[in-house]
């Protein structure tokens, strides 16, 4: 089991009602993914996550920022 890292692409300037402009994640999801331990549930909240920066809108620079992270740490990006 490989563990996904952090969606977290370190911008962490929290406007826009408490997102993050960088991720889109508040401060309350950015905790509850570290406690995230099944790589299953770490894949529902990339999907969550996805999904709200879709509705939240100028999240575009998030998903090449992610998967480039993923890269560096040799793991499968979800995207």
């Amino acid at each position: 089991m490989t563990k996904l890292p952090s969606p977290c692409i370190s911008v962490c300037k929290f406007r826009r009602e408490g997102h993050c402009i960088g991720c889109s994640m508040t401060k309350a999801q950015k905790d509850l993914f570290k406690k995230l331990k099944k790589e299953k549930h770490q894949h529902a909240f990339i999907d969550m996550l996805v999904h709200q920066q879709n509705d939240l809108g100028r999240y575009r620079h998030w998903a090449p920022a992610y998967a480039k992270r993923c890269e560096k740490r040799d793991v499968k990006s979800p995207l």
